[in-house]
């Protein structure tokens, strides 16, 4: 599964890549769980204007999950979801789709931008020294982040192909915010198989601490190593809750924000 990918953190905890979604601190996961309560708090009914007959009470309906629209949604217009769905039980993808969904993810203009910023404040704070200053340092730790990026999203789709397993993240969309926040963050180690069984995240975790390691080939040679590799993998899947808290509640906050009306 995609995740967020952090390059900005300290070299030895630097997550090495997840999902393609913006780069998202504690802050900003505040502030989508705390709108996303907003959107779900129950509100009292408006007093009604006409008296209706006690004995025609109108039958209640089931809470439908807030539609995404597959395969060109956007959290808050610009971050690429394209790996969401609403739908409990959809065909699989082909193995064609799921690379193709890889490709939109992490080559997406804003993946692009967003790298840009990262690999400026990463320089900025002198992360891998090693890299140097200047025009040239910029373009090693933009081309590393990038890399991040790329490997860690088709190292995931890899494996998704050949242990048949799904990568998108099926959003649970109603319920308690508890509810909601439990199942999203299992997500994290639990997939859906193409036979639309659950079964262990494989992909993710084995994408990820591939991902780790392939990074040995292009950082520092202080950032490289076995203890290195570990670490960045499991800091990597740590922060992958995070994403999964993103694409359960960013549709609610999303549609709050850019579509108040349903």
């Amino acid at each position: 599964m995609w995740h967020l990918t952090f390059p900005l953190a300290p070299a030895v905890f630097r997550p090495a890549l997840v999902r393609a979604r913006p780069p998202a601190g504690g802050t900003l996961l505040f502030l989508l769980l705390a709108a996303a309560i907003a959107v779900a708090q129950p509100r009292p009914p408006a007093p009604a204007l006409l008296a209706e007959p006690l004995s025609a009470p109108r039958p209640s309906l089931p809470d439908a999950p807030i539609p995404v629209a597959e395969g060109h949604e956007r959290l808050f217009l610009v971050v690429p979801a394209f790996g969401i769905t609403n739908q409990k039980t959809p065909p699989p993808l082909t193995v064609r789709q799921k690379f193709g969904l890889a490709s939109r993810q992490a080559f997406d203009p804003f993946m692009w931008l967003s790298t840009g910023i990262q690999a400026g404040l990463s320089q900025a704070g002198n992360e891998f020294p090693q890299y140097g200053q200047g025009s040239a340092g910029y373009g090693r730790r933009y081309g590393a982040a990038m890399l991040d990026v790329v490997s860690g999203g088709f190292s995931s789709t890899a494996y998704s192909v050949l242990l048949h397993q799904d990568p998108r993240y099926f959003r649970l969309g109603t319920g308690s915010i508890p509810r909601r926040v439990f199942y999203s963050v299992a997500q994290q180690l639990s997939a859906h198989g193409d036979s639309g069984h659950r079964q262990f995240n494989w992909s993710n975790v084995l994408g990820t601490f591939t991902s780790s390691a392939i990074s040995n080939a292009y950082y520092p040679k202080p950032n490289r190593g076995l203890g290195l590799t570990l670490n960045r993998a499991s800091v990597s899947l740590l922060w992958g809750f995070t994403g999964e808290l993103t694409d359960e509640f960013g549709p609610d906050v999303s549609r709050k924000l850019f579509h108040r009306k349903k």
